[in-house]
């Protein structure tokens, strides 16, 4: 069992690495084009997991992460369930200032399964950003 650490490996001038962990591939799709569309002075790498640990065998290729974002699908039990299970794979280090978690689906508050108050507490339990998105505007009526 592989734990992600934030400084086992050397920093890349002008590049940052941010991994999305989650089971909703669309959703991280979505935002990490958004992302990269952004005009900005440095590059940024995006890598997607379904879950952590990461394949071990691939970790030599891998560049320093130096933000995960977990993404939480609040219509979906398994998709917290899966960054619940993931949290014990980041190094306790990762959590300062590092790690954030994304709340989505939660413009159809009908169709919620994962409740808010439940996602907010797991992150102030981990210290971390909280932060609620709609990706799919459009699916909302």
């Amino acid at each position: 069992m592989s734990v992600l650490k934030p400084f086992d490996k050397m920093p890349v001038l002008n590049m940052a690495t941010v991994l999305f962990v989650g089971t909703d591939e669309s959703c991280m799709e979505q935002l990490a084009e958004a992302m990269m569309k952004e005009s900005k002075t440095f590059d940024v790498k995006i890598h997607l997991a379904k879950s952590l640990p990461l394949p071990a065998e691939k970790d030599h290729l891998r560049p320093r992460i130096d933000l995960i974002v977990f993404l939480i699908n609040l219509q979906s039990q398994l998709s917290f369930t899966t960054v619940v299970s993931s949290l014990s794979h980041v190094d306790a280090s990762f959590f300062l200032g590092k790690v954030c978690f994304l709340a989505t689906g939660g413009g159809q508050m009908k169709h919620t399964i994962v409740e808010m108050p439940t996602v907010k507490k797991l992150a102030d339990s981990y210290l971390s950003i909280l932060l609620f998105s709609e990706l799919n505007l459009h699916d909302v009526i």
